[in-house]
């Protein structure tokens, strides 16, 4: 199985969420819905900054942020 990396576009919520905890303060910070949520698994980050009215790359970066403390 091929690792997956973080800014993967195809990556659902719920395996960057389980792969990458630390970044659960991420979503939050901008009070998203989308830890816990039943459609997480359906769910890129792209869905999700959309849904939000998020800027995509400043939230990756956000996430990368994360991941690296």
């Amino acid at each position: 199985m091929k690792a997956r990396k973080l800014d993967d576009p195809d990556l659902p919520l719920s395996e960057l969420l389980a792969e990458w905890p630390e970044t659960i303060v991420v979503f939050m910070r901008h009070r998203m819905l989308c830890v816990g949520c039943l459609i997480n698994p359906f769910h890129s980050v792209l869905d999700a900054c959309t849904e939000y009215g998020l800027n995509i790359d400043s939230f990756y970066e956000e996430l990368r942020e994360a991941v690296s403390l």
